[in-house]
């Protein structure tokens, strides 16, 4: 059994430790991460993209849908890819459908978009990406694949009275290379890609 003493000599250093580790890790550290957020405050502050007139208009890590009030894709801007997370790209519900590949659920599903996205395009459905009909492991990707922003090329150049080349050459600006040269794959910026054909026409 220890003396009171001892007790108290414990004690001191606890309360001791905990001083310091409160200032620490509560004062000091928050204060650091704010400070170098403040060197960097576009990405501190969400990598918030804006329109033409200033007003926000997305994230660049978050992506969004293109669609009207009743959900159906707006025919001048690049469609992103399905999402999972809550009613579609919540950031406060990131996640998957957590939908094996054999669910029916999820196979039932893929073949519904596979059929929409199809008759959007006017293809074969054996020519929709993997892409168009899955979401992303998040639900928020704000990307998608060139074989898919390329699929929707003729119909946004028909909508907007642009020519397939002006419109190709978007989505090539829009299009980030492999990291290092081969991490990953080319993906491209849907957001990006029509707020740069809005400017365009």
């Amino acid at each position: 059994m220890s003396s009171p003493r001892t007790t108290w000599s414990h004690l001191r250093v606890a309360l001791r430790a905990m001083l310091v580790l409160t200032l620490v890790l509560g004062v000091g550290y928050p204060l650091l991460v704010t400070g170098l957020g403040r060197l960097m405050p576009a990405r501190a502050d969400g990598s918030l993209v804006t329109g033409p007139d200033g007003t926000v208009v997305g994230s660049a890590l978050i992506g969004q849908a293109f669609t009207d009030a009743s959900g159906a894709p707006i025919p001048e801007y690049v469609q992103s890819r399905p999402s999972a997370a809550g009613d579609g790209y919540d950031g406060a519900a990131s996640s998957g459908s957590n939908l094996g590949p054999a669910n029916p659920d999820l196979v039932a599903a893929i073949a519904e978009r596979r059929a929409a996205v199809a008759a959007l395009e006017g293809v074969d459905p054996a020519d929709v990406p993997a892409d168009a009909v899955t979401a992303s492991g998040s639900g928020l990707d704000p990307h998608i694949s060139p074989a898919y922003a390329d699929l929707q090329v003729p119909r946004v150049a028909a909508a907007r009275g642009l020519t397939e080349a002006q419109v190709r050459a978007a989505v090539a600006a829009a299009t980030t290379p492999r990291a290092l040269g081969y991490l990953g794959d080319p993906a491209v910026d849907v957001l990006e890609l029509n707020l740069a054909l809005d400017r365009l026409g």
